[in-house]
């Protein structure tokens, strides 16, 4: 009853600060950094979630005078139109004529010589949705390395985390690193791109403890209780806040043979499979333009529906394996339920040894307690917003 009394006031909080004063983002707040950027050539590293109230915020920039001389576009694309992990190749901005070099070409995921001799300030302004397999921070990582080594700046024009009202989930372990999990973070971070900056070089996260020359634009009016609507889907496969909300607990069925709706008009609200049994529930994933090859492609999968769930509900789930364990128990296969994905996924190797064991998720969620309460503690130097 504690627990649910405790849940419930915490998203009366969130949901009174939708009625304070509009949250304004870093991109919004030309005053704070145009100075910096005078005689300067500049490069943008963003997509299609870089707005600043009714405009891109190239188109911003470029109308304050600021010289613009290359773009950089992560997971996705410039644009946002690439599917999770494709091959995104170099092109030219219709609009301005100006480079668009990708960051996921299949290559190193780093910008060539060429490309970081085309600028001077870095500027990153990517909308993240705060879970450490969410890719966008390893690219600003990955940029603030190149830009460290080459004696560029790097602004941030921060953005608030729709998920940054909590932290859960455990900590990385280091030798599951991939490209969706590159720190030492919980799965549910808690914080912006621009708090996880300040962190990567606080803690000395980059190479050999490099440093990177860095500054952040902060939100105005915003804090960790905030709640805060995306103005447009953060990449092709979150398309609705209740699909952002529910990304920390249904994304691990990437790591097993379950549909999590990719492929429908449903991604991350549902999960199925051809062999699950007593469920009325059913739909078939075919491949569209942001799931070309998706999980259980063409067959018809049973499972459970997640889109009636209000956001409400959803927010104060956080991170819940219930649903995992749901569909392992369901389908019986044992060890065949993952694949060596999932570990990268969660992080760490004891939650599939303790599904294994029939442990509950709430027994799985004890073991992390306390690596979430040191993390807390780990990052306040680095936090920006009032939690």
């Amino acid at each position: 009853m504690k627990k649910s009394l405790l849940s419930f006031m915490a998203f009366l909080l969130i949901a009174l600060s939708a009625h304070a004063a509009e949250v304004q983002v870093g991109a919004e707040q030309t005053a704070e950094y145009l100075p910096f950027l005078t005689g300067k050539r500049v490069a943008l590293l963003s997509n299609h979630t870089g707005i600043a109230g009714d405009k891109h915020t190239l188109d911003l920039l470029i109308e304050k005078g600021v010289n613009v001389t290359a773009l950089f576009g992560p997971e996705h694309g410039f644009r946002g139109t690439a599917g999770a992990g494709d091959h995104v190749s170099d092109a030219v901005d219709e609009k301005t004529g100006i480079p668009i070099l990708s960051l996921y070409n299949g290559r190193s995921n780093r910008p060539s010589n060429e490309a970081m001799d085309q600028f001077d300030i870095l500027i990153v302004d990517l909308q993240d949705v705060g879970l450490r397999y969410y890719t966008y921070y390893i690219t600003m990582y990955r940029m603030m390395d190149a830009c460290t080594d080459e004696g560029k700046t790097v602004i941030v024009f921060d953005r608030p985390n729709p998920n940054g009202y909590y932290v859960d989930g455990p900590v990385l372990d280091m030798k599951y690193k991939s490209g969706v999990g590159y720190l030492p973070i919980p799965v549910v971070h808690g914080m912006t791109m621009g708090e996880l900056a300040l962190m990567i070089n606080g803690e000395r996260w980059l190479p050999d403890g490099k440093q990177c020359a860095l500054r952040v634009i902060p939100c105005k009016n915003y804090t960790h209780q905030t709640y805060y609507r995306l103005p447009v889907p953060p990449s092709p496969n979150l398309q609705t806040m209740l699909s952002i909300y529910l990304y920390p607990s249904t994304c691990y069925f990437e790591g097993t043979p379950v549909s999590l709706g990719r492929g429908t008009d449903k991604p991350f609200l549902c999960y199925g499979h051809p062999d699950y049994k007593g469920s009325n529930y059913s739909f078939t994933p075919h491949s569209m333009p942001s799931a070309p090859k998706p999980p259980q492609q063409d067959k018809l999968c049973y499972g459970v529906d997640l889109s009636n769930m209000t956001e409400s509900e959803a927010m104060q789930k956080h991170l819940d394996l219930s649903w995992l364990i749901d569909a392992y128990r369901n389908l019986n296969i044992g060890e065949a339920f993952f694949t060596p994905f999932f570990e990268k996924l969660i992080g760490v190797s004891y939650v599939r040894e303790m599904i294994l064991q029939g442990k509950s998720a709430e027994e799985i969620r004890a073991c992390w307690t306390d690596d979430v309460e040191r993390f807390k503690q780990q990052r306040k130097p680095y936090l920006l917003y009032a939690e």
